[in-house]
């Protein structure tokens, strides 16, 4: 069976609390620190920070965690990615400005970056973003990409084998479901090993085997993989 790659991301709500650091507790710590509960808004510092690293490394899942810790706490946030044509105008009672994908702007989109940037300078509101790679080879406008590299600037490497694993076991446990040892193997060895993807693997599997009241098995998964 060839490798699969599920094209998709986490749909299982990311979270902070559920984003599973490995070499990356810096920017994690750093996130929950700005992001907290008990983190008052007149005490959390505008300082801008990006995120970069490879696809799956977990941008992402941060920005969407973070956006989803702020609008618990009723902040609103402005919110743009490479799938939003036509950014909304800024907004003073946002709390922050969340931008992901930079590294694929288009110029509409990084004019509209720009200007989220410098409204929410004046504003003292937080900026987070992230993009594939460092400020610095960003294929970006000057006035943006400088402005990107500004504050805190956090590497997230991409999860080894074991983390994983770890990761995958960590989400089956949440949802009650037991992944036999040659069921992670399948998995990590048939399928596109990014974590989204297999975070959606995982979502796919939990449904299928619902439905058909079967536990998860490699049978299970080629069955669910012909059913489609």
């Amino acid at each position: 069976m060839k490798q699969l790659a599920l094209d998709i991301g986490l749909v299982t709500g990311p979270t902070l609390d559920r984003f599973f650091a490995g070499p990356n507790e810096a920017a994690l710590r750093h996130l929950q620190l700005w992001a907290g509960e008990g983190s008052a808004e007149h005490l959390r510092s505008p300082v801008p920070t990006y995120l970069w690293g490879d696809s799956g490394s977990g941008k992402t899942h941060l920005l969407k965690a973070v956006e989803a810790a702020l609008r618990e706490q009723g902040a609103r946030v402005g919110w743009m990615d490479a799938s939003v044509h036509q950014a909304a105008e800024f907004d003073e009672n946002w709390a922050a400005v969340l931008m992901d994908e930079v590294h694929l702007y288009t110029a509409s989109q990084q004019h509209s970056a720009f200007n989220w940037f410098v409204n929410a300078h004046a504003h003292q509101r937080w900026v987070l973003s992230a993009g594939a790679l460092p400020p610095a080879d960003l294929q970006l406008r000057e006035d943006l990409r400088t402005r990107l590299g500004w504050g805190h600037v956090f590497h997230l490497q991409v999860l080894s084998e074991p983390e994983r694993r770890a990761v995958l076991r960590q989400e089956a446990d949440a949802r009650g479901i037991f992944l036999g040892d040659e069921v992670m193997d399948f998995m990590l060895n048939r399928f596109s090993r990014d974590l989204g993807s297999l975070m959606q693997l995982l979502d796919q599997l939990d449904g299928f085997a619902l439905r058909t009241q079967r536990a998860i098995t490699i049978p299970l998964i080629k069955a669910m993989l012909e059913s489609e």
